[in-house]
């Protein structure tokens, strides 16, 4: 498919696929005109790069763990990745428990300040 089918299909922006395909994400072939040509499993790889960049992971790591992915499409880390995938999980966490304490000061804040405006 070309590389506006797998825009549409994804919801990902040309321009993002093509920087996939830079730094080794996602593979095309070239057609006689010079056009990218993906297969059609690509549209699943790029819900799974979604996916893993939702959850933090940078690039250089999503591009060891899709090799490792199972024909059903579930994601498996591959050897040597479980380090990096821990640290990146602490880092989630310190960040949420961040933001939860971040949420609760300006939940008090906004009732203090809704209390003497009243």
């Amino acid at each position: 498919m070309l590389i506006g089918e797998l825009s549409r299909r994804t919801g990902v922006g040309e321009r993002l696929l093509r920087y996939y395909e830079r730094v080794e994400l996602i593979r095309s072939e070239r057609r006689a005109n010079g056009y990218r040509d993906y297969a059609e499993e690509t549209v699943e790889t790029v819900r799974q790069i979604r996916a893993l960049l939702a959850a933090g992971l940078p690039t250089r790591i999503i591009r060891r763990v899709l090799p490792c992915t199972a024909d059903d499409t579930t994601l498996r880390p591959c050897p040597g990745v479980l380090d990096q995938l821990r640290a990146q999980l602490n880092d989630l966490d310190r960040r949420a428990t961040s933001l939860a304490a971040a949420r609760e000061l300006l939940r008090r804040t906004i009732t203090v300040a809704e209390e003497r405006s009243g």
